[in-house]
């Protein structure tokens, strides 16, 4: 039997020098991700370009391994394994993120924060304590819904408004507050407001008495925001002005430090 040839199989170099199998395999996991976490070999040979028999090989080995299980329709979903990935991700993601969420507590005064975007839902994953007596605390890991946090507007701002609706339909949007948007109209309202201003703003929708202004981490790995939160006495309007260029210039600086810490050789 003629052994196979790195050149002519899935484990030959990609144009990027990369081993092609890999970068195909991993592109895949990025599509079922987009789609929804559950897609068919079909979709995903129209949205890759891929072959069927190509996909077909891939996707076993993806299941053997645990990150992909196929379901009892004969469609594919992303597997358990990937959870763990995830985790340990994002406590990473974090780590890379403090001394940036330091700078600014330092600039602002307030409490910073990182959270991102992981199903329908907010996770706070780093977080940097203002130095004020009176400050705000939100515990690393703590999960809440997008539509009453500056986060989160901040997050779906770049989001097509039929799928936002989506996400809010199957959410659900409780007050926490009187002032918590709770239609979706409003919420659709409140993300053309964050993308004409380029920053949102969560004024006592979360927690009375609390602000929190919020921007998104341009080209960042998976959806990001980083945020301040304090008093609504302190982050006034006027505070505004000041604590939103830091913000942005933060989120820029961090978003070119987790571009950079990928090595290209």
């Amino acid at each position: 039997m003629p052994t196979s040839s790195a050149s002519t199989t899935d484990s030959a170099k990609s144009a990027s020098g990369g081993v092609q199998s890999l970068e195909r395999a991993f592109d895949l996991l990025e599509r079922m991700a987009d789609a929804g976490g559950e897609v068919g070999l079909s979709e995903l040979s129209a949205s890759s370009g891929l072959p069927l028999p190509t996909i077909h090989r891939l996707m076993r080995t993806l299941v053997a391994c645990g990150y992909v299980r196929q379901q009892s329709n004969r469609r594919y979903a992303l597997g358990p394994r990937l959870i763990r990935l995830g985790e340990s991700a994002s406590r990473l993601l974090g780590t890379w993120a403090r001394p940036y969420l330091a700078r600014l507590v330092e600039e602002t005064g307030e409490t910073a924060n990182m959270a991102l975007l992981d199903g329908d839902e907010i996770v706070y994953v780093a977080q940097v304590p203002s130095k004020h007596s009176m400050r705000m605390f939100t515990e690393v890991g703590r999960r809440v819904l997008p539509h009453s946090t500056g986060v989160g507007k901040a997050l779906l701002a770049g989001t097509p408004d039929g799928e936002v609706r989506a996400l809010l339909a199957r959410t659900g949007m409780p007050a926490a507050t009187e002032k918590t948007i709770t239609t979706p109209d409003g919420f659709l309202a409140a993300l053309e407001d964050v993308r004409r201003l380029g920053y949102a703003l969560d004024d006592n929708e979360q927690e009375i008495g609390v602000r929190c202004l919020a921007v998104s981490v341009p080209n960042s790995p998976t959806s990001a925001a980083i945020s301040i939160s304090g008093p609504a006495g302190r982050v006034t309007e006027a505070a505004t002005e000041k604590i939103v260029p830091v913000l942005q210039q933060v989120a820029v600086e961090l978003s070119e430090a987790l571009a950079s810490s990928t090595p290209t050789a």
